[in-house]
């Protein structure tokens, strides 16, 4: 018990170093958030460039694909909301999936209903678990023998599930860093 008292101090004032440092630096703290969203987006095949992900999130008009557009906003109002949210609860990573999939998907915010598979042209290659599975295997994901996640516990159901977790994971990882702290001036 005191080594979790002594672990939950840590955190914090790991939390509030890191904090004061990223506030005396925003220009620097914006643009790590626009590489960060860019970099998320371009792996799952979002064609928009830097300049393109910063000026739609600075408000100017971007010609490019609706739906890569609407990604990077949902992508940053869910950065905005990390803070809000706990790693280990299926409600909270529901919400996070409908803070990314918003206006992208009609099932955002809940488990997969349909089938989805992989294909190589014609062939499926991989073929995910029927739907109606899902629910108990993001119970079983999040405890195995009482063990609670862990950094590469996720399940991968389609693009924005693989950013919501990369995000996910990033948070868990950002505010369990005990011993990281940023130079400062």
């Amino acid at each position: 018990q005191i080594l979790d008292l002594v672990d939950k101090i840590a955190s914090k004032t790991t939390k509030l170093q890191i904090n004061k440092t990223l506030d005396t630096h925003p220009r620097l703290r914006r643009i790590n958030r626009i590489k960060s969203i860019h970099a998320s987006l371009k792996i799952e095949a979002n064609s928009l460039s830097f300049n393109q992900v910063e000026d739609v999130l600075a408000g100017n008009l971007v010609l490019g694909p609706q739906n890569e557009i609407q990604e990077v906003k949902t992508a940053y109002n869910a950065y905005e909301q990390l803070d809000s949210l706990n790693p280990y609860n299926l409600k909270d990573l529901l919400q996070a999936h409908g803070l990314l999939t918003k206006y992208l998907l009609a099932e955002s915010g809940v488990f997969r209903r349909g089938e989805e598979g992989v294909f190589s042209g014609n062939r499926c290659i991989f073929m995910a678990p029927p739907a109606r599975f899902v629910p108990g295997l993001m119970e079983q994901l999040h405890y195995v023998n009482d063990y609670h996640g862990g950094m590469y516990g996720f399940v991968s159901s389609h693009a924005s599930n693989s950013l919501a977790i990369a995000l996910w994971l990033g948070w868990l990882l950002w505010s369990k860093a005990k011993t990281f702290s940023l130079p400062t001036r």
